[in-house]
């Protein structure tokens, strides 16, 4: 949900209003499905890192406005926190060298931003929870000044009406409620969008969700939550839970969450859509002047921006994406499931991990999704979140394996066929899948570094849980700027 808002009370009459406008946007949608020309040509990928920012004691820095100011660059874009950013790669075709484009780009513009960052005493560190952070910090009045964040807020908790719980139990356990949905913004991710025909949009779909957890398993980089080791992805959870608008009697019920897996395979991307306008109420019935039916038929194309806004209130895993770029409407992919971090390198290898995964399954001559029950994949990703490299996950003709084992014997052969198909450079493809190759035989991922880094400074420097986090936290930090592989680094 990127756009400004700046209403904050709502009426009945608004509500009613956004409703019938949404359903006719959905209508819209129907008819461009069947016969309008989506822009698929050659496909196009994206990537958004989300990023803390910290002092020089690694504890959060609450400064991310006068930061941006500085950086000056429109690729960087307020988080829900005050200590967050956002980072838009510019899109782009992996083809050829283009993971190289997306490595260069990326470390320059970090680079840059870092730079900018030390004039307000501040750097940036990328991972999935911030590990100094404590319930001190994530409250309401350090949301970031942006008026979408606190409307979003208000309604939230507002539809919930009651403080949020927060109940994790993992090799250490977290109680605790809030009265914000600042928690969220302790969830910082990296999110991959692909660009896909709507005649495959359901096959990409149900292929990312049908790897979600191995992808969680091999990417986990957030171990710990106000002190506590928790998952080894513990940002599923907490997301899952910060953002609930439930209380307990509609849980009781079957109400879906608004952070939601899902719950079937799908044959269409209208599928997602009409599940969004069917079972979620609007949290931000927000109406736009254009009528969608005259656009369409006008030969114009229609924003659907009551849809659209809709569609980035409800928080799937994977979320489907109608979008414009010059003139032409397409329909993409956003993968969500991953944290941010540990480096540059081992984001990119994440994503020629999905990149030639998703389209080696998507391609099958027999899909996954025909021979894996979609509860199956729910229980696989949050069992990965929990374990990390040491799940074991269900999979068609093995039964319950290692993640590690599936990656290394089934998966990584078909990712480096799909990233083939699109024409990867075959350097390229190895260095990276080469990567995920050895997290799986060495067994360190960045979730793993974390908690030998903790464990480490306890044991052997005789500090205390907190004193331990910030020391790994700034040893994190310095590791990160070589652009290293996590698991080549050292545990001091």
């Amino acid at each position: 949900m990127g756009r400004d808002v700046s209403q904050g009370a709502f009426t009945r009459e608004d509500r009613v209003r956004y409703r019938q406008k949404v359903r006719r946007c959905l209508d819209v949608f129907a008819l461009m499905l069947d016969d309008f020309g989506f822009d698929a040509d050659r496909p196009m990928t994206g990537l958004e890192i989300e990023l803390n920012l910290v002092d020089s004691a690694a504890e959060p820095a609450m400064r991310n406005e006068e930061i941006l100011v500085d950086i000056a660059d429109p690729l960087f874009q307020t988080e829900l926190g005050q200590f967050n950013l956002e980072l838009n790669a510019e899109p782009r075709l992996i083809e050829g060298t283009g993971f190289a484009d997306y490595e260069h780009d990326l470390r320059g513009s970090l680079s840059r931003a870092d730079e900018r960052a030390a004039k307000s005493d501040a750097k940036i560190v990328l991972v999935g929870i911030l590990p100094t952070l404590t319930e001190g910090h994530l409250v309401e009045d350090n949301l970031s000044t942006n008026e979408r964040y606190r409307v979003l807020n208000d309604q939230i908790v507002g539809a919930r009406g009651e403080d949020i719980e927060l109940d994790i139990r993992g090799v250490e356990q977290l109680r605790t409620h809030t009265d914000s949905i600042a928690p969220e913004a302790a969830c910082t991710s990296l999110q991959f969008h692909l660009q896909v025909a709507p005649d495959s949009f359901a096959d990409y779909w149900n292929a990312s969700q049908a790897i979600a957890g191995v992808q969680v398993a091999i990417g986990a980089n957030s171990p710990f939550l106000y002190g506590r080791q928790l998952w080894a992805e513990t940002r599923i959870a907490l997301f899952e839970q910060a953002t609930d608008t439930r209380p307990d009697e509609l849980k009781a019920q079957g109400v879906r969450p608004r952070v939601w897996f899902g719950e079937r395979w799908i044959t269409s991307i209208f599928d997602l859509f009409e599940e969004n306008v069917r079972y979620f109420p609007p949290l931000l019935p927000i109406c736009e002047d254009e009528d969608p039916v005259e656009v369409l038929h006008s030969g114009g194309v229609p924003q659907l921006g009551e849809l659209r806004l809709h569609n980035g209130t409800v928080y799937r895993w994977n979320r489907p994406v109608y979008d414009i770029m010059n003139g032409r409407p397409h329909l993409r992919v956003e993968n969500r499931v991953l944290p941010a971090g540990p480096t540059v390198v081992d984001m990119l290898a994440n994503a020629a991990f999905y990149f030639g995964l998703a389209r080696g399954l998507a391609e099958a001559d027999r899909p996954i999704w025909s021979q894996l029950t979609f509860s199956s994949a729910e229980e696989n990703f949050h069992a990965a979140a929990r374990r990390g490299l040491d799940a074991v996950l269900h999979w068609p003709r093995v039964g319950d394996v290692p993640v590690t084992k599936l990656v290394l014997e089934q998966l990584l052969p078909t990712a480096a066929a799909g990233l083939d198909g699109f024409g990867v450079a075959p350097v390229q493809r190895d260095r990276l899948l080469g990567i995920i190759e050895q997290r799986c035989r060495t067994g360190r991922n960045g979730a793993v570094w974390q908690t030998e880094a903790v464990w480490a400074a306890e044991r052997h420097r005789g500090m205390d849980r907190a004193a331990a986090l910030h020391h790994m936290v700034q040893r994190y930090a310095e590791l990160q700027r070589g652009n290293e592989p996590v698991h080549t680094w050292p545990v001091d």
